[in-house]
């Protein structure tokens, strides 16, 4: 199959000015030629205004003779006229809808939306070019024990998480893995549940690089009749774990969701500039930081979590944290520091929660998480464990960071904003008691 290249796909009838051009000229030149959108272009760097922002400033009576340069626009990705199709499937993750495509000399040869990108491309495709590690990116956390863990713990592990497999490693490399097949062996054949976990794991096992393509790794169980698959790295690192039906549903579900959210534009080819539909924030599930869970998707899970805590009739807590005097870390640190801080409090909630936990990072230095089946005393012990490894952490330059913790009970009939109110409360009242402890709300 021959994928386009991005230059027979470019719409290359573009007005373009400079931000010494005012307002009123780009309206005019945009009226002229009957767009509704200039490409302003500053050096190598592109931007770009279109009819509805030129609304907005009239609606507020902005002065329309001062030049472009008196107003903030967004920056527009670029590139190279001679790329294949393929190659741009990245810049689909960006806001806006517009891409400019560039000669070699970096001058402006046109203009291209996602949704000449997504109209190109079928499932088949994105199976074909997507790395099985996009997908693995998008899936819950490791389920994954070390080889010297009692065989009970292991399996009261995978009892509590409802999962059907661990993967048994040694200094995160994959060693072996254990499968109710083996719960079986053990159960019925009595066997020693207090020895090391590798005495029981079925060992050797094959993995699958993450840079493998979608298509290759569904190939791969499909030779082998395997329900599941292990990820690693070029180091042999343990990745992640992925389902045959969990690897079929996320390419097609992948696929699907660019055609829904693209749908009105598809549908109307030739004006596809004339209805916006919703941005890739439902499509993305991950805080691009922290590789966390955002916002959007820890609302979606909690649902999902509150309703096996009512029918198992099971505790459940919830915790807050928000890191302290994070705003004299980015001041006197630096931005690109504050970035490292919430990356090491990620991973160090990462280690330290289960994988049945479900961890967000819920808004600039907050994070947040949901602790299934977990008592408040067992969510108090947990966190209070986090805060004290958490200031033992040296950022250089003898920076220490601490955090501050509000726990709460989830209560039934409570939605998640009641939820989150209470732990937010209880977060306030530890910064109130002088910040770097734990408080449980009613």
């Amino acid at each position: 199959m021959k994928f386009p290249l991005l230059r027979e796909l470019a719409t290359t009838d573009v007005i373009t000015v400079d931000l010494t051009n005012t307002l009123t000229q780009s309206l005019a030149l945009m009226d002229k030629h009957n767009h509704r959108n200039v490409i302003v272009q500053d050096k190598d760097n592109f931007m770009i205004l279109t009819s509805s922002r030129l609304l907005n400033l009239k609606l507020k009576g902005f002065d329309f003779n001062k030049n472009i340069s008196s107003i903030e626009l967004d920056k527009i990705s670029k590139i190279n006229k001679n790329e294949n199709i393929l190659n741009s499937l990245h810049l689909l993750e960006n806001d806006l809808e517009y891409i400019c495509v560039v000669n070699d000399d970096n001058s402006l040869y046109g203009i291209i939306t996602h949704t000449d990108i997504v109209s190109h491309i079928d499932p088949e495709t994105l199976m074909e070019n997507y790395k099985i590690g996009d997908l693995i990116n998008m899936n819950k956390y490791i389920q994954k024990s070390d080889y010297n863990t009692p065989t009970s713990e292991v399996l009261k592990y995978m009892v509590d998480g409802e999962f059907d497999c661990m993967v048994v490693t040694k200094q995160d490399e994959p060693i072996g893995i254990v499968t109710t097949k083996d719960i079986i062996k053990i159960i019925n054949n009595s066997y020693d549940m207090n020895i090391e976990i590798s005495n029981h794991m079925s060992s050797p096992i094959q993995t699958v690089n993450e840079s493998a393509s979608i298509k290759e790794v569904i190939s791969f169980i499909k030779q082998r009749h395997f329900k599941r698959v292990i990820i690693t790295n070029n180091d042999d690192k343990l990745v992640g774990l992925i389902l045959q039906k969990e690897l079929i549903s996320l390419s097609y579900s992948k696929w699907a969701i660019l055609m829904k959210e693209y749908s009105n534009e598809l549908a109307q080819v030739n004006d596809l500039l004339q209805k916006k539909t919703k941005k890739f924030e439902e499509k993305a599930s991950i805080d691009h930081l922290t590789k966390l869970y955002n916002r959007y998707k820890f609302t979606e899970l909690f649902i999902s979590e509150y309703n096996t805590m009512l029918q198992r009739d099971n505790d459940m807590s919830l915790m807050m944290l928000d890191i302290d005097n994070f705003k004299k870390v980015n001041d006197t640190y630096g931005h690109n520091m504050g970035d490292k801080v919430l990356v090491e409090v990620s991973k160090l909630l990462s280690k330290y929660l289960r994988n049945v936990d479900i961890i967000a990072r819920w808004g600039g230095e907050e994070f947040i998480a949901l602790l299934p089946t977990a008592t408040i005393q067992n969510a108090s012990i947990l966190a209070n464990k986090i805060r004290e490894e958490l200031q033992k952490i040296n950022m250089g330059d003898d920076l220490y960071i601490t955090a501050s913790f509000g726990l709460t009970r989830v209560i039934p009939g409570d939605n998640l904003e009641d939820t989150v109110k209470r732990a937010d409360d209880s977060l306030y009242k530890a910064k109130d008691l002088g910040k770097n402890c734990v408080v449980i709300g009613e």
